[in-house]
């Protein structure tokens, strides 16, 4: 699951940087933009599996909070400060700036406070959702019946992306605070997914069965809801006469409906893929599968450099509109190897594994030995 979402956001990212080069009002244009909705699922499903995930690991454990905040925090952090700081100095030397220390300093501190360069948003929300995790877990174990949760969790949801898309255009926010005035960095604009997670976490085999139970309707539904995005879109234009940033945007009621699908849909994939797995799936793939996942948030760290040498070598080109649509799979090539290729190299040469939150530590012999006998399994 982590590989489809992650390499679904570079997908986003790639397709972003080809519509840049086509001509306004082109129907090649139209074809990014119409079309850029289907893959605004993956945000939403990374929060999910980060909801998952911490279930699975601390739902069922002694509780000791301040030890998961210092785990999680540094695991998050030190990378969330190296590569803002990093990019930015990069940046500067790109553009030939002059290298000036205070401006260097302030623009890197606006980058950590507000999370909002390099795609670093969602670290932001995450370190938001570290704070808060402890009440998601003492929400779950007071209220009995976390159906209730869950359906009380959609109802909000639906209403915070109503008001997001029908009520926040027409309000002066230029005096809010700004995670009220930016949703977007605001982890409670994403509550759902992390409790969609949790639930899932906790009520694991349960969903496990309904997913195999309807999973052929399920298929048709996300196919039927995905192509919906292309009419969503035409609708904000035409209809709503949104500007296309607002068209595009992932705070939507629909887009709402459709993560949660496309999620389930994800999630059933996973599970074949694990069936899959432990019934003669090729050794070759496994270990593509398995590495890639392990290196997944190191890959959405470094996705900026590779992205960064895309557009570089596209303002180079001058092509005409339809060439940068087929230009789509060689890009995001270059963007997926890339991205992996850097996430790698700091997953497996020290000390850089600190910088995608997988530090390498001194293996004790009993671990070695476990994974010299057991290699085969995650």
């Amino acid at each position: 699951m982590r590989i489809i979402f992650i390499f679904g956001v570079l997908l986003n990212h790639t397709t972003t940087a080809l519509e840049r080069m086509t001509v306004a009002g082109s129907s090649s244009q139209l074809f990014f933009n119409a079309s850029h909705l289907m893959l605004h699922f993956t945000r939403m499903g990374f929060m999910f599996m980060t909801g998952l995930v911490l279930t699975l690991n601390y739902y069922n454990r002694q509780k000791n909070w301040p030890q998961f905040w210092k785990k999680r925090y540094l695991s998050s952090g030190i990378p969330y400060i190296f590569w803002n700081g990093f990019f930015l100095l990069m940046g500067m030397i790109a553009d030939g700036v002059a290298f000036n220390g205070w401006s260097y300093f302030k623009n890197w501190g606006h980058a950590i406070l507000y999370g909002d360069s390099f795609y670093m948003y969602y670290i932001l929300v995450t370190f938001q959702l570290y704070l808060l995790y402890p009440l998601i877990v003492r929400l779950f174990k007071t209220v009995k019946m976390h159906s209730r949760i869950l359906i009380g969790s959609i109802i909000v949801q639906l209403l915070m992306l109503l008001m997001f898309k029908y009520g926040y255009p027409h309000l002066d926010t230029s005096g809010w605070w700004y995670l009220f005035r930016s949703y977007g960095m605001n982890v409670i604009s994403y509550q759902l997914y992390f409790i969609f997670g949790s639930f899932v976490a906790i009520h694991y085999h349960q969903f496990d069965d309904w997913i195999k139970d309807h999973a052929r309707p399920l298929v048709v539904i996300t196919v039927l809801l995905a192509f919906g995005t292309i009419g969503l879109y035409f609708f904000d234009i035409n209809v709503l006469h949104l500007t296309l940033a607002k068209a595009l945007e992932v705070h939507q009621p629909y887009l709402m409906v459709y993560a949660l699908v496309m999620i389930s849909t994800v999630f059933w994939v996973g599970r074949r893929y694990a069936y899959h797995r432990q019934h003669g799936l090729s050794p070759k793939i496994d270990w593509i599968i398995r590495m890639g996942a392990k290196v997944s948030f190191g890959v959405y760290l470094v996705q900026t450099i590779p992205l960064t040498i895309l557009k570089l070598g596209l303002a180079q080109t001058h092509l005409p509109s339809w060439g940068y649509v087929l230009l789509l799979p060689v890009g995001y090539a270059f963007v997926a190897i890339g991205s992996f290729l850097i996430a790698w190299f700091c997953y497996k040469v020290p000390p850089f594994g600190i910088l995608i939150g997988r530090p390498q530590r001194r293996k004790r012999k009993e671990v070695i030995h476990y994974d010299r006998t057991y290699k085969t399994t995650d």
